[in-house]
């Protein structure tokens, strides 16, 4: 037996008279006349070869096991086409197909998490994919085009193919294991030159042989933030940290934080940058304006 190809109309047919449980409920719901609902119900049988719903002896039709059988395929094949349209709708709208993000690795875990949340909400046809970068490495990302938009700390300055805005900051603290010498009272200006420093390293050429907020001369260079927090919790030097990332820490006493006279700690600056030759559409204003107003939320 040859078998047929429904139409897409005939299928919605189909999953209205099963969710309306009659074809008069159908008819109302499509704005057609029953004549045409069971005409597409008897077109789409004949085009598969089975028997979708018993129609008789009962008032309402009742599905066929062939009928069952089909239905989940139904649902898919009208959705993907329904989320097809709804794409097609925002691209004539201007709405991007998708949205390439990368975040400095200083940016909150739980912005980044109520962001993202909102933003599946707010846009749930475009597809985004989300890179993790520090320092350098974030503006880089935007350089070579593997992204459309990043938050980038303030290791990268103005730079002529980029456009930017302030959006927030974190602060950074300075800290250590409760055992480690510069733990004590009354260091001494100078004492932190005298001890391993765990500093953030930067793999990008942007920023390749600068130092940031470097005191000692003896450091290691750790490409994870993660584990630079784990290094320091095991003793392993010192370090400036999020503070929110050293929350737990620094409450239970698995960290302290340092009180050195050359304050090494600072308000990491926090910029939206983008392409200027690439300006931002709907979705990437909506997450430029959420990163900011979740970033503010966090410093209240």
């Amino acid at each position: 037996m040859r078998i047929g190809e429904p139409t897409l109309d005939q299928l919605r047919i189909f999953l209205a008279v099963e969710e309306e449980g009659s074809f008069g409920g159908a008819a109302r719901r499509m704005g057609r006349a029953i004549s045409a609902i069971s005409y597409g119900v008897s077109q789409m049988e004949a085009q598969l070869g089975v028997t979708l719903f018993a129609r008789e002896g009962s008032r309402k039709p009742q599905l066929t096991e062939a009928g069952k059988g089909l239905l989940a395929e139904a649902r898919a094949v009208t959705g993907e086409v329904d989320a097809l349209l709804a794409k097609t709708r925002s691209l004539h709208s201007g709405l991007e197909s998708d949205v390439s993000m990368v975040l400095d690795v200083m940016v909150p875990g739980e912005v980044t998490a109520a962001v993202l949340r909102d933003f599946r909400t707010m846009f749930p046809t475009v597809a985004l994919r989300l890179n993790v970068e520090a320092l350098g490495a974030v503006a880089a990302c935007l350089l070579s085009e593997e992204a459309g938009l990043a938050v980038a700390g303030p290791v990268v300055g103005n730079h002529p193919e980029l456009d930017r805005q302030a959006i927030g900051q974190v602060e950074l603290i300075p800290v250590a294991a409760p055992d480690h010498p510069l733990a004590a009272n009354g260091i001494a200006a100078g004492a932190s030159r005298k001890y391993l420093q765990l500093v953030l390293s930067d793999r990008s050429p942007l920023t390749e042989g600068r130092e940031f907020s470097v005191l000692s001369p003896q450091s290691w260079r750790l490409a994870d933030l993660g584990a630079k927090h784990s290094l320091l919790k095991e003793g392993i030097g010192w370090g400036n940290m999020p503070r929110h990332m050293v929350a737990d820490d620094l409450e239970s006493g698995a960290l302290v934080e340092l009180d050195l006279p050359e304050k090494p700690g600072d308000a990491y600056a926090l910029s939206a940058m983008w392409r200027r030759d690439i300006k931002p559409g709907p979705a990437t204003s909506w997450l430029i304006d959420a990163i900011r107003d979740k970033l503010g939320e966090c410093g209240n």
